[in-house]
């Protein structure tokens, strides 16, 4: 496994600009287009799980349960794929399939489980706060199922349901971006654990908080736009994104 960094070498936050978050794009870039193989890899299982969940999502709601509620522990793994390509191009160290993902096979007994396991807890207490919120607005009949029709959201009750659940849900997506955006890549590079990791990329964003607001818009925007058509736009924008995250976390440690 490489070597990783002994906690006691923790940096403090360091100044981001907006200059940053145009370099880390283009290192992500660079980054793919040097190993596009692995980008190509990592960004399918993404694509294959969404894709399930369409399928499943119709009169199967364990199945679709079960892989939404799997989910948020299988993708810090896939994440570290991508940093460990990043940290080898950067290092020169070789490439091969069965080195990194010896690397993200080696995660299982380090930190990164952990930081799943607090993106799922995160994921079951909003999922818990948007059915209490319905049930508070629409009413107790909502907790049965969402209204389906688009005139059930267009009355008043409606409209101030879609409002606060997407400022508090805005809030809450913030959140876990500062606690997970420079967190997961500390994590592969350094030995440390997660409470410290995350309190670190907590105090970071904290300390560049209009940096990381449009380095989290921008992961939201590219993200939706290439879900369409069929997800196929990930097969580009959750490699470079990925690559893009290890580069801005080496310049907010550097």
């Amino acid at each position: 496994m490489p070597p990783t960094i002994a906690a006691t070498d923790l940096p403090a936050p360091r100044r981001l600009a907006l200059s940053d978050l145009r370099a880390a794009l283009a290192a992500g870039w660079n980054d793919f287009r040097a190993a596009p193989l692995f980008g190509l890899f990592f960004a399918a299982v993404y694509v294959a799980a969404g894709m399930a969940l369409i399928q499943l999502g119709a009169g199967l709601f364990t199945w679709t349960l079960t892989l939404s509620l799997g989910f948020p522990l299988l993708a810090p793994f896939l994440a570290v794929g991508l940093y460990e390509v990043s940290r080898r191009l950067q290092a020169g160290t070789p490439l091969d399939f069965g080195a990194v993902l010896g690397v993200v096979w080696h995660e299982r007994t380090r930190q990164i489980p952990w930081a799943g396991a607090v993106m799922l807890i995160y994921f079951l207490f909003w999922s818990f706060v948007a059915h209490m919120l319905f049930a508070l607005i629409m009413g107790p009949q909502a907790l049965l199922g969402p209204p389906e029709t688009l005139a059930s959201y267009l009355n008043g009750p409606g409209v101030a349901l879609v409002v606060i659940e997407v400022v508090f849900g805005a809030a809450c997506a913030f959140l876990l971006f500062a606690l997970t955006a420079l967190s997961l890549p500390m994590l592969l590079e350094r030995e440390v654990d997660f409470v410290t990791a995350m309190r670190f990329s907590l105090s970071t964003t904290l300390a560049n908080l209009p940096v990381m607001v449009v380095w989290a818009a921008l992961i939201a925007v590219l993200t939706l736009m290439a879900m369409v058509p069929w997800f196929l736009g990930l097969f580009v924008v959750l490699p470079v994104l990925g690559h893009a995250s290890w580069h801005l976390y080496a310049r907010a440690v550097a």
